[in-house]
């Protein structure tokens, strides 16, 4: 989003518990994945998206792409988390031109950062079935440009070339797009990663909401780490529903939905800010991601919470990964590659 250049991309998912990366090829009418790694950051290297140890971070990124036969030198990543303001702002009707001269102006109004300090991207949406005529809606990204500047130096760092910066909930939309094609309902993407949950509500295709909740995986781990006097190795295999030494999931269960209660509370809550700005009441369909969607019970409980069709989103259901080798099948970890696929099918010119 933030800036862009040419080339085949890696996509590269720099979370605070792992760095995923992906680069895709074309194949016939679709893509095939040429290069896939996943590779862990140690703890508190990455907090709340700010980069603590950016040694560690690029190490990471480096033994990450040395794991795979990864050619292309650019690279895509994202933001995610309070250094990025995703705003839907009404404005008047006016030319592309107009709106590119006084963007800054319209954006200060709503930016809680100096405009000096960021780096402003947007997008003119298309109008819904019987909108007003005399206004029209624009989607503003506005991220810090110090945090820009941490992620990119750490790619450098790691001997690659930062190509182009989004953001984490609209990879995932990209992802989605290319894997299921435009959903004409109410869409909502849950990526449920260790320490945030990036959500991007979807109507007829276009992203109209989204927000990051600084709660994830993590919370799971060290709600059962303190409850049952665990190390985190262990308590991280426990909540994934297998047993650890004496101790049984189903010990681990009462934890694990104290746990999951908040997250629910914390995605409700995202669902009355959409449903009160927008037309629709319905969520039609949850699609989940993220290393942490596959916490026991998690998709269960959101069913039958939001009383919906709840999915595991798939970014290889249109990407082929045949042939592809790594520890764990592509299939397995599936959930976890959804951003860093989104990010390898960026091109120049995407908005």
């Amino acid at each position: 989003m933030l800036f862009r250049r040419s080339k085949s991309l890696v996509g590269l998912d720099i979370g605070s518990s792992a760095i995923k990366a992906v680069e895709l090829r074309p194949a016939g009418k679709g893509f095939k994945v040429a290069a896939l790694a996943v590779q862990p950051v140690p703890p508190d290297s990455i907090v709340d998206g700010a980069i603590m140890d950016a040694a560690a971070v690029a190490e990471a990124i480096r033994r990450a792409l040395a794991a795979a036969p990864f050619k292309a030198k650019d690279v895509a990543a994202a933001l995610s988390g309070s250094s990025v303001i995703v705003k839907k702002i009404t404005l008047p009707v006016m030319s592309e031109q107009e709106l590119a001269e006084s963007i800054y102006w319209e954006a200060e109004q709503y930016i809680p950062f100096d405009i000096q300090d960021v780096n402003l991207d947007y997008q003119i949406l298309e109008p819904p079935a019987g909108g007003s005529q005399g206004s029209m809606e624009v989607l503003l990204v506005a991220a810090k440009k110090d945090k820009i500047a941490d992620y990119t130096s750490v790619i450098a760092q790691a001997g690659r070339a930062p190509a182009v910066m989004d953001v984490d909930a609209f990879a995932l939309q990209n992802a989605y797009e290319a894997n299921y094609g435009l959903d004409p309902g109410v869409v909502a993407l849950l990526n449920v990663g260790a320490s945030a949950i990036n959500i991007n509500i979807l109507v007829g295709g276009q992203s109209v909401f989204t927000r990051d909740v600084s709660m994830g995986g993590n919370a799971f781990t060290e709600a059962v780490q303190k409850e049952l006097s665990l190390p985190f190795e262990s308590a991280e295999i426990l909540k994934k529903g297998q047993r650890v030494d004496e101790i049984s999931y189903d010990d681990a269960k009462p934890v694990l939905r104290a746990v999951t209660d908040n997250l629910l509370l914390e995605i409700e809550k995202t669902f009355d800010f959409f449903k009160a700005t927008a037309l629709s009441e319905q969520i039609d369909r949850i699609v989940i991601s993220g290393g942490a969607s596959r916490v026991e019970g998690l998709t269960d409980a959101l069913r039958d919470r939001f009383e919906t069709t709840v999915d595991a989103f798939d970014p290889f259901r249109q990407v082929s990964v045949e042939g592809v080798t790594m520890n764990g099948s592509p299939q397995q970890l599936a959930p976890e590659f959804a951003v860093a696929v989104g990010l390898s099918l960026r091109q120049v010119g995407d908005r």
